[in-house]
């Protein structure tokens, strides 16, 4: 595709996912199970943290740093089956969530800062806006599948 390493999409990537619409819902549902795990335990964090007076935006900046570290090491293996270069899909996840991570800060500024929206709310929503954007970037452009998008015949 480019001459990028971060951005070629080479055979050497290895992943072993099923493409399709049986391989989308089975990574979505593995992707829900970790997400609501990984979520749960980082909001649950998030309300206690702020409870005990910590500013919202420094809070969710640490907890976003340590949730991503975890949601590599589960989603690289178990959701999406790669088996591919471990730093090029490791960068590829470091942009995907500095997306995530943006949208993330942009949502807490604009609706609570700016709107006076209660963060413990912005926060929660922000949470499911952010997993979807991550689940389609992880799925096309983390751990890319060879052949996306194909049934069999």
């Amino acid at each position: 595709m480019t001459d990028s390493p971060l951005l070629r999409h080479d055979d050497d990537q290895g992943t072993a996912r099923q493409p399709g619409r049986a391989g989308t819902v089975r990574q979505l549902l593995r992707f829900g199970l970790i997400g609501i795990l990984q979520n749960g335990i980082g909001y649950g964090l998030y309300l206690l943290s702020t409870w005990a007076g910590t500013p919202p935006k420094p809070t969710m900046t640490l907890l976003y740093v340590a949730g991503a570290t975890a949601s590599f090491l589960a989603n690289r293996r178990f959701t999406f089956g790669h088996t591919g270069n471990i730093t090029r899909a490791g960068m590829r996840f470091m942009l995907a969530h500095l997306g995530g991570y943006l949208i993330n800060l942009l949502l807490l500024w604009w609706l609570t800062d700016r709107h006076g929206y209660p963060h413990q709310w912005v926060q929660g929503g922000a949470i499911f806006v952010v997993a979807a954007f991550l689940f389609i970037s992880f799925r096309t452009f983390v751990f890319p599948s060879r052949a996306p998008f194909t049934t069999p015949p």
